[in-house]
């Protein structure tokens, strides 16, 4: 499991709250309260931050077993998480739920964008996410 940067302890969380990473997406990444977010949408911020922290670990652990990839890569050298903006949350029933964002990202001088709906459902008190759906950017 990649260990969270110091200096992301202290400063706003990755996610884009004004809460430090300790107090927002850290508790749910390690701890007392490991992988027990409160809702969707919490658990897909704390997913963004895992993804710019490289915490591959708690990837898979908040992949639903249905359709989670047995491993995942790294970030390739050089990437940059440039933000999240979460658009909706919409919780369908009391175990399932849909979240709409927007993560930018740069690499390699390139900027991209990945627009997604994605699709949750919550097992045993916990949520995890399923899949989802890629919005293309209309030209």
């Amino acid at each position: 499991m990649a260990k969270a940067n110091s200096s992301l302890i202290q400063s706003g969380c990755p996610c884009g709250s004004a809460a430090s990473y300790a107090d927002c997406c850290g508790r749910w990444h390690r701890g007392p309260l490991r992988l027990m977010a409160p809702d969707a949408a919490t658990l897909m911020r704390s997913r963004y931050t895992a993804f710019v922290l490289d915490e591959l670990d708690y990837l898979l652990d908040t992949w639903h077993h249905s359709t989670r990839p047995v491993t995942l890569e790294p970030n390739p050298a050089g990437m940059k998480w440039l933000g999240l903006e979460v658009r909706s949350h919409n919780q369908d029933d009391g175990d399932h739920a849909t979240v709409e964002f927007v993560a930018r990202s740069r690499h390699s001088g390139r900027a991209d964008r990945l627009h997604e709906i994605s699709r949750f459902l919550r097992e045993e008190g916990c949520w995890f996410y399923v899949d989802g759906d890629f919005i293309k950017k209309e030209k």
